[in-house]
């Protein structure tokens, strides 16, 4: 079975965040996920706050929108957080929601050539190089960071066939956000293995599925949907919860659903 973790969404203000967190953990979930999402709130803040708070858990990042970021800046974040809590932060990035980045004058002619840019040059940082590039859009002189992490991965978002492909070949695993089921999953991860393939990188691929289910659903049926992503390749499934009613700003829905994602991940 794929490790189970918990998302804990940005339409939820952040101050409920604490709650969330403790009984993830006391619930013996291992990972909780947060999305950087415009115009709501940020990744690293609240994973820096998680990880203070929790003894043991994982905190994913699911993603950073690279137009929105600085390289720089973003290898110098993951490796101070990386560091302070050791093999407890999945850090991810992607190319962020295309119209978000243009209401911030950040949008790009070609946003595959930046991920592809930006996340060859945040490997090079994570991993202590002195690096000096200059592509269309990262220039980087004579840049290194002073405390490199140890044993931090790099993990990319990806929806297109194209941008999967990128995902595999740069990343040590991929996230795939869903929405397409389980057939699409399997589409995805062999899309991505193949160009890690084609790439001649041996090293296994992570790969990590959300999963929304209604708030409302049971152990068993959360289960098989887990076992089914498993069986296609999830190597990680984090989920999240959907309400059609309950109240947008409450945490009831969270704390409902983790009563239940606790249950599997027990099993």
């Amino acid at each position: 079975m794929a490790t189970i973790g918990l998302i804990f969404p940005p339409d939820q203000p952040p101050e409920r965040l604490h709650e969330i967190a403790l009984a993830t953990e006391a619930a013996g979930i291992e990972e909780l996920w947060l999305w950087e999402d415009c115009f709501k709130e940020s990744g690293m803040a609240p994973a820096g706050a998680v990880l203070a708070w929790t003894e043991h858990l994982r905190v994913g990042i699911g993603l950073f929108p690279v137009p929105l970021r600085n390289v720089a800046l973003t290898a110098m974040e993951i490796a101070t957080l990386a560091r302070l809590f050791p093999e407890r932060l999945l850090p991810g990035i992607g190319h962020g929601v295309l119209d978000w980045m243009g209401q911030v004058g950040a949008r790009v002619a070609s946003p595959l050539t930046l991920l592809r840019e930006y996340g060859t040059a945040l490997r090079r940082l994570l991993e202590g190089e002195n690096v000096t590039v200059e592509g269309r859009y990262v220039n980087l002189n004579d840049v290194q960071l002073s405390w490199p992490p140890q044993n931090v991965p790099l993990l990319v978002g990806a929806e297109g066939p194209k941008t999967l492909a990128l995902a595999g070949e740069i990343g040590d695993g991929i996230i795939l956000t869903g929405g397409t089921g389980t057939e699409g999953a399997a589409q995805a991860i062999s899309i991505a293995q193949q160009a890690r393939r084609d790439a001649g990188i041996d090293a296994e691929l992570d790969v990590v599925s959300f999963l929304s289910v209604p708030v409302t659903i049971g152990a068993d049926e959360l289960s098989e949907q887990i076992a089914a992503l498993t069986a296609v390749g999830a190597t990680r499934v984090s989920v999240c919860g959907v309400s059609e009613d309950g109240p947008p700003d409450g945490s009831e829905r969270i704390l409902g659903l983790l009563e239940v994602v606790g249950q599997v991940a027990g099993r």
